[in-house]
């Protein structure tokens, strides 16, 4: 069983790769042999997950960039590219909604920069490194992080530029999917739901009453394990998913469904 899911040889690229999700992510499919480079802005954390990698046997290049400015992702895709070759996954994972305001309260430049982060942050990585997947002609995945709250509405919070970024990049996702399946190239989506990230353990000491009244319509019963969404990602990554492509695979302990 574990030849279905070996990425051996396997380059990824993968944007907010230091923390939560995305140093799931990173480390699960390090374990199952890809080679990782980390993207993400400077930081302690971005370091220690470098050498997480390290430990496992597998190569880690640390990027420091913020690709949640455009310039500073158009520049580190190419660098990256120029430095290191092509990449077999691309995984768009950085992204937050970081400011919780209502509509009628968001200004333009925040709506704007926040934007950059969850959806054009999304689109030049996968123009850049994509696009240098289609010359190889090797074909790739590609796995975009999108959320639960591209298709419901957070409950008792602001800062709407999320749910319109995060359901901008499922369909985005889906116009991937369609354009460079000639190319061999899959595109598909995970929309995690609530888990216990740092960021979400943090919020849960300053707001427990909001993080309560979310995990109580959990059917699950709880905050989702982080290293599941690492599972996934190997999966789309994998061989084994080369007939998926332009899904959007919902992870959030049945959230969604009541």
């Amino acid at each position: 069983m574990t030849d279905l899911f070996n990425l051996t040889g396997k380059r990824t690229f993968i944007t907010g790769g230091s923390r939560g999700l995305g140093r799931e992510m990173a480390l699960a499919l390090a374990g199952a042999g890809a080679d990782i480079a980390l993207v993400a802005r400077p930081s302690d954390a971005l370091q220690q997950t470098a050498e997480d990698i390290r430990a496992l046997g597998r190569t880690a290049w640390v990027l420091e960039a913020d690709v949640g400015d455009p310039e500073a992702a158009d520049a580190i895709c190419h660098r990256a590219l120029e430095e290191l070759g092509s990449f077999d996954i691309l995984i768009n994972n950085v992204g937050g909604r970081r400011v919780n305001v209502p509509t009628e309260d968001l200004d333009l430049l925040t709506w704007r920069e926040m934007m950059h982060l969850n959806l054009t942050s999304t689109f030049l990585c996968s123009r850049i490194i994509g696009g240098a997947m289609i010359k190889a002609g090797k074909g790739g995945r590609i796995i975009n992080i999108a959320s639960i709250n591209a298709m419901v509405a957070g409950r008792g919070i602001g800062g709407r530029h999320y749910e319109t970024a995060k359901a901008a990049v499922l369909q985005f996702t889906r116009t991937l999917a369609v354009d460079w399946a000639p190319h061999g190239i899959t595109a598909n989506a995970i929309c995690p739901g609530l888990f216990a990230t740092e960021p979400n353990r943090k919020w849960q000491e300053s707001n427990p009453e909001m993080i309560e009244r979310l995990v109580a319509d959990i059917p699950m019963g709880s905050m989702g394990n982080p290293k599941d969404i690492g599972a996934l990602a190997v999966y789309l990554a994998s061989d084994s998913a080369g007939f998926i492509t332009g899904a959007s695979l919902v992870i959030d302990g049945g959230y969604t469904c009541v």
